[in-house]
């Protein structure tokens, strides 16, 4: 067993209040050693109340439920008298704890401070891993990040120890990695300030991801609102084999529901093929659902979880889970609103590209794909790792696929990167041998960090607007996302099939069925990937990387410097005037898809995310203009001159005018960052009007009192025109369920009413008219 995993003290102490206590055997007790205070008694699900308010509803509803449904009743704040209703009503829930990613946390706990609590309700941990950027290796990287985001740093770990939140220091590794290696268990409920959170759904969690102030309200103890998730169901048949990975299963997914199919619900995999899926198989599903706009994804309790939770150091869990299996698994009976089937033993390997994690192609076509499109078949990078693929069992497919070629005389064509997903599993892949695999074989191991999934990547093999492609094992593959390249090709697949492709050197090989050439003439044909699900040793922890808070933090100094360029403290924003908005600008009307990369784009950014006013110069710039098709290049209807949109933004802000945005369909999709809200609100904007939201965009713009609105009649998006006026009428009448109006005024004096439909409820309503849900917090504790 791992030394480093459990404490002796959180498992003797009760699951929750009342909960019954672990035997904790002295073999055990003298095992566990290092980093004995990361976890703790309080963030244990207590099973027993879990399984009485699952009762309660049961009963109330009358009807089998759903795994999810069983997660996320079991953490309701009222489970007697909520009102329960799949896509319409807002739940009120108690998560078990609340993780966050460097970048977000920065903001989040700006927040925290700002309401002026002393000490965090919930087990919390803040995670480094967003602001190192690759450039040569992991030694010298972690070294430079920890240099240039030193005022960082010291912020976040100084916050963490007075405000009692654990802190995982740069080189620890990707949030979502160390959550399912030591946070992560069946009926956990815990959200996270970063999209891919649901990948602690291969555990049987619910993990949701969340903007910042929704974490500080879960910090706070206030019950977190969620509409109630319809759920979507994919019943698995068949088994896993040979090529196929359980990356081709979400891979497949997302071309069958499409970047916004699974907004507003939650994924649930059932059926007998789960069993074919290992843990951090099913962790990869679950984190690139994210990708197809769902709440989260969850698979049921089954031996792959066991087995997962006794390799790292949670054998009591894995008991306890046990005796609770019923509560983890869904009732037979229950029904999904909608079903997809997927046969694994039919499924082939995919790969998705370019541009969106939707476009999926089978491998064995893409190169035809790509030749007809116009997209570079030749592979110039190729990148595995990221927190969707970085396991142990990953890691060893990869190195099956370069050990074949290395045995052959073969390297890479492409340049190819490795990025282990934690000190664990970087320790233990150097220890196995896998390091020296992939790395024999051309690859260069970088830092455990996000790295290049994010942009965090110093990119020098191409200019900048060079036409190319790279093939990653990531979850994204937006425009400019991996190396702020508008002209690179992105595809996402499984790190076996990159691995393949990177010594193939093109997009254009199916290693079912094509030959590599050896050195020596020799054709050859590579055998499918075989590794191991879990290391026959146990796990290496490597360094211990880990600082709890003490007891007591108010010894602890937190320190913003006035004149820093990284963080800033912040003012509240305005309430509201208690009247319509009059005359609003149209600040830009966006033309097709706008993300929050687009919206707030990361890369060199990153570094701005505790400091609004810095980053709020990056608002909107990747978004395209529908009336010129520009990028970041809009008309400022005060002077009549074009420029940059953030720019314009505070010349209208200064002049006291304020304005809106005008959007298409799933706006806001992609990663959570609240500061795609956060920017349009510090820079004057009031409202956000578009045909569709993706949930956690909206939830942010409401958290900061912008309004987020929707076109009642999508095709009332052509009608806006660039030069409007818009006034939103209603907001003194503003009810949950009653739709807003839109007077707009052309500049031909000519002007119609547009009908606006909203998702607030009366709580989020307090929220608008405080000016923010932070200033409603305040006001509540007065």
């Amino acid at each position: 067993m791992a030394t480093y995993c459990l404490t002796v003290a959180r498992l003797q102490l009760a699951l929750g209040h009342g909960a019954r206590r672990l035997h904790v055997s002295a073999a055990y007790r003298a095992k566990a050693q290092v980093s004995m205070s990361r976890f703790e008694p309080s963030s244990f699900v207590n099973y027993e109340k879990f399984q009485s308010n699952v009762d309660i509803v049961r009963k109330r509803l009358n009807r089998p439920l759903t795994l999810s449904e069983k997660i996320v009743y079991g953490h309701l704040d009222d489970p007697h008298n909520q009102e329960i209703d799949r896509g319409r009503t807002y739940l009120r829930l108690r998560p078990d704890r609340v993780a966050m990613q460097d970048a977000t946390a920065q903001m989040a706990m700006l927040q925290f401070i700002s309401s002026g609590l002393p000490r965090v309700a919930v087990p919390s941990t803040i995670h480094c891993d967003h602001l190192i950027e690759a450039q040569v290796g992991g030694v010298k990287d972690l070294a430079r990040a920890k240099e240039v985001n030193e005022e960082v740093y010291n912020f976040l770990s100084s916050a963490g120890a007075k405000y009692g939140v654990g802190f995982w220091k740069p080189g620890s590794g990707i949030i979502h990695q160390i959550i399912l290696e030591n946070y992560a268990y069946p009926g956990v409920m815990l959200i996270g300030t970063d999209s891919h959170t649901p990948n602690g759904g291969g555990l049987g969690a619910i993990c949701i991801g969340v903007g910042g102030a929704d974490a500080v309200d879960v910090m706070a103890g206030i019950p977190w609102e969620l509409k109630c998730p319809k759920v979507i169901g994919v019943k698995l048949t068949g088994t896993l084999s040979g090529w196929t990975s359980p990356k081709d299963v979400i891979l497949k997914v997302a071309g069958i529901l499409t970047v916004k199919g699974g907004t507003g619900a939650i994924v649930e995999y059932h059926g007998p093929g789960v069993d074919s899926i290992s843990c951090t198989g099913m962790a990869t599903i679950c984190n690139m659902g994210a990708e197809i706009g769902a709440t989260t994804s969850v698979f049921p309790y089954n031996h792959r979880m066991r087995t997962y939770l006794e390799k790292t150091g949670r054998g009591e869990i894995a008991a306890l889970a046990d005796e609770y299996s019923g509560l983890l698994v869904p009732d037979e009976g229950c029904e999904y609103d909608q079903v997809i089937e997927l046969n694994l033993d039919e499924l082939k390997p995919h790969i998705n590209g370019p541009f969106t994690p939707d476009l999926a192609h089978p491998v064995s076509e893409v190169g035809a794909v790509a030749e007809k499109n116009g997209w570079p078949l030749e592979v110039k990078v190729g990148l595995i790792g990221s927190c969707t693929n970085s396991s142990y069992e990953d890691m060893g497919r990869a190195a099956s696929v370069a050990k074949q070629a290395l045995d052959k005389g073969l390297k890479c064509k492409a340049q190819f990167t490795v990025t282990p997903g934690s000190e664990q599993i970087r320790a233990t892949i150097e220890r196995d041998g896998y390091s020296k695999i992939l790395g024999d074989v051309g690859g260069v191991v970088m830092a455990n960090a996000c790295g290049p999934c994010i942009g965090q990547w110093d990119r020098r093999d191409v200019k900048k607007g060079e036409k190319n492609t790279i093939v990653t094992s990531f979850n994204r593959n937006f425009t400019a996302r991996n190396d702020a390249n508008p002209a690179t090709h992105a595809f996402v697949t499984s790190p076996e099939i990159v691995t393949a492709m990177a010594i193939a050197g093109t997009l254009n090989f199916n290693p079912e069925t094509d030959y590599l050439t050896a050195p020596n003439g020799e054709k050859f044909k590579l055998e499918p990937p075989n590794g191991d699900e879990l290391p026959a040793k146990d796990f290496d922890p490597g360094q211990d990387t880990y600082q709890h808070p003490p007891p007591d933090g108010l010894s602890v100094r937190v320190d913003v410097s006035p004149q820093s360029n990284r963080l800033q403290l912040l003012e509240p924003f305005d309430k509201w005037s208690g009247d319509d908005l009059e005359d609003l600008n149209v600040l830009i009307k966006v033309k097709g898809k706008c993300t929050t990369d687009h919206i707030s784009a990361a890369g060199p950014w990153l570094k701005f995310r505790g400091h609004l006013d810095n980053i709020s110069n990056n608002m909107l710039i990747g978004a395209v203009n529908s009336e010129n098709d520009g990028i970041n290049k809009i008309k400022n209807h005060l002077t009549g001159e074009y420029g940059g949109v953030p720019d314009v933004a505070r010349h209208y802000k200064a002049s006291g005018v304020s304005w809106v945005v005008v959007g298409d369909d799933n706006y806001g999709e992609g990663s959570s960052r609240e500061h795609a809200a956060l920017e349009p609100r510090h820079l004057g904007g009031r409202a956000i009007i578009v045909k569709s939201f993706a949930r956690i965009h909206e939830t942010n713009l409401k958290k900061q009192g912008v309004l987020p609105l929707t076109f009642n009649n999508p095709s009332d998006y052509d009608k806006i025109r660039p030069d409007d006026k818009i006034s939103i009428k209603g907001l003194k009448t503003f009810a949950p369920g009653k739709p807003l109006s839109a007077v707009v005024k052309h500049s031909d004096g000519s002007e119609e009413t547009l009908q606006l439909n909203h998702s607030f409820n009366e709580t989020q309503i307090e929220w608008f008219k405080a000016g923010s849900a932070l200033n409603r917090m305040k006001e509540l504790q007065h």
